[in-house]
């Protein structure tokens, strides 16, 4: 009796289980990898605030630099060609990002 469930046993742990365990771990890998809709919110509102927080920064350092006339910002700014290719590369993929939720 046991020399015949043995045998049927490891072929349904083979053929059953390990690719349930398998096919249930992938789909949760998937989902967990995808932004919901509130984690979009999330990003857009936080970009929203950096770009105010940016204006900020942009007029204090106006009004420091009216004061002081030595003064050096030691930040990106928005006017620099340089400082600009990774902000350019993030707005791309915010615009995309916005096409396809139109979709």
């Amino acid at each position: 009796m046991e020399d015949v469930l043995v045998p049927i046993f490891v072929c349904g742990m083979l053929f059953v289980a390990l690719p349930w365990i398998i096919l249930h771990y992938v789909t949760r890998w998937k989902t967990a990898a995808t932004l919901t809709n509130d984690d979009e919110a999330l990003l857009e509102e936080l970009y929203q605030l950096a770009k105010r927080l940016d204006d900020r920064m942009d007029t204090v350092e106006r009004l420091v630099s009216a004061d002081n006339p030595e003064f050096q910002p030691a930040r990106i700014l928005s006017d620099r060609a340089s400082d600009n290719v990774p902000l350019d590369e993030i707005e791309q993929l915010r615009e995309l990002n916005q096409l396809r939720g139109r979709k």
